[in-house]
């Protein structure tokens, strides 16, 4: 237990867009929505929870990127290679923007079977297959 991640804080730009996008995605991988509230919500898998709030109106102009000090990404583990295909073809036809694709799925290093692609605020996210 000691060491384990507890929780994530995420803020966004649109938690309409946000919540609809990480609903969707999250429910795939295992994780059910846990709290919700006017300006927030969250999502729970087993004892570790992500949650997302609306940023206040005075740091909306400052613009995230993963390049800055900070939050570079994400990273799941999404299952069995097929899967991670299965996940990718879902999110093309959602017309989320994947990365990396022309190196798809091993634009991580050979060997490292992976999808990378961006939330509605261009946060990177990643899915690994697990080995």
């Amino acid at each position: 237990m000691i060491g384990r991640l507890h929780h994530v804080e995420i803020y966004v730009n649109d938690l309409k867009k946000t919540k609809e996008f990480y609903t969707w995605f999250l429910n795939m991988i295992g994780y059910k929505e846990y709290q919700s509230w006017d300006l927030g919500f969250s999502m729970l898998l087993e004892n570790t929870y992500i949650v997302f709030v609306h940023v206040e109106e005075k740091y909306k102009n400052i613009k995230y990127h993963r390049c800055r000090s900070g939050l570079n990404h994400l990273a799941f583990y999404g299952g069995s290679k097929e899967q991670i295909d299965i996940f990718r073809e879902k999110l093309k036809c959602k017309g989320i923007s994947l990365l990396y694709d022309e190196k798809y799925p091993y634009a991580g290093g050979k060997g490292y079977y992976a999808l990378y692609f961006e939330d509605p605020d261009r946060m990177k996210l990643e899915l690994v297959a697990e080995k």
